[in-house]
């Protein structure tokens, strides 16, 4: 089954990729992108790398919420969310997160604690690029009349609401445990139910959650920083206003499980949207192409240590998220 799913997001990545790049005209996105600036392509670079220093900061302030005792040291964090990332690339965005989740209960921290931590990540980082879409938007109403924008919003607000009813909630806390309890299985139930305590855990660490958020917003600044850059480079001359609109949002869509490293679905929506401001096809997609390589560039250095990592040192999976008792 799982060999099914990866087969069918390959399908999907390839499939949409290659029906938009026959709609723009395969040579003239070659072109655009051939003819890029390099000088703005490595100011790109630097702000890749810094936002993937700021993200495993991020995660390391959740960890602040942790134990006593069983907060790991910053550089193994930074080791583990770089490999993670780079494992991230070429498998669905869920696979690095395990990865995190299960190197982190490596160091001794709980299996639960540890996956919490990740959920949180990610739940944040989705608000985060909520925050940074409708603060734009607050600027350029008339570009929630544009196709998608509106939906993207709504379906990503929802689930920010739904998510922080969760941690706050105490009904919706119920309504979670009581799913977990039919799970199949007794270790799948005591595992649902330790993850909905162990996020919990976070509804009192209010200033942890606060600069996380914060970061995060920070991070999402910077990547729609990137796109502008490589859209310069690329010669398209709309304001950096419309990036702060369309970058988170493409962003949120890309984290649909349902491609490899967002193929097909970013390519899709930056011609969607960069469409509605007089952007050619071509040049939207070859921006979109640029966008994919560039997570994936700063996703690298992460290879780097994964390649460098002990065999010793791997991750178990069988044991790492086991439940209590």
């Amino acid at each position: 089954m799982k060999t099914l799913r990866a087969s069918l997001r390959i399908a999907v990545a390839v499939g949409l990729t290659a029906w938009i790049l026959w709609r723009a005209d395969p040579a003239r996105v070659l072109a655009a992108t051939a003819a890029a600036d390099w000088r703005w392509i490595g100011v790109a670079i630097a702000l890749v790398l810094t936002d993937r220093a700021l993200m495993a900061y991020r995660w390391m302030a959740l960890l602040s919420a942790l134990s006593p005792g069983t907060r790991p040291p910053f550089p193994a964090v930074l080791r583990i969310f770089f490999v993670s990332t780079f494992v991230g690339s070429f498998l669905p965005s869920i696979a690095g997160d395990v990865y995190r989740a299960y190197s982190l209960a490596r160091l001794k921290v709980s299996g639960l604690e540890a996956g919490a931590s990740v959920v949180m990540d990610r739940a944040l980082g989705v608000l985060s690029m909520l925050i940074v879409a409708i603060t734009a938007l607050a600027f350029a109403r008339e570009m929630l009349t544009l196709p998608g924008v509106l939906l993207t919003v709504l379906i990503a607000g929802v689930g920010c609401l739904v998510a922080g009813a969760g941690l706050y909630s105490e009904r919706v806390a119920s309504l979670a445990l009581g799913a977990a309890a039919m799970l199949p299985g007794r270790k799948a139930k005591l595992l649902g139910s330790g993850m909905v305590d162990a996020v919990r855990r976070y509804a009192t660490h209010h200033l942890e959650l606060t600069v996380v958020l914060a970061a995060s917003v920070a991070v999402q600044a910077i990547r729609v920083l990137q796109a502008y850059c490589l859209g310069i480079a690329i010669g398209i001359t709309a304001p950096l206003w419309t990036y702060f609109v369309f970058v988170p949002l493409i962003v949120i869509v890309m984290q649909v499980p349902i491609t490899i490293s967002g193929l097909g679905t970013s390519q899709l929506m930056f011609e969607l949207f960069f469409a509605r401001v007089g952007v050619a096809a071509p040049q939207a997609v070859a921006l979109s192409i640029l966008f994919v390589a560039l997570g994936i560039v700063g996703n690298l250095p992460g290879g780097l240590l994964y390649l460098t990592t002990s065999r010793t040192a791997a991750p178990e999976p069988e044991s790492a998220l086991r439940p209590p008792g």
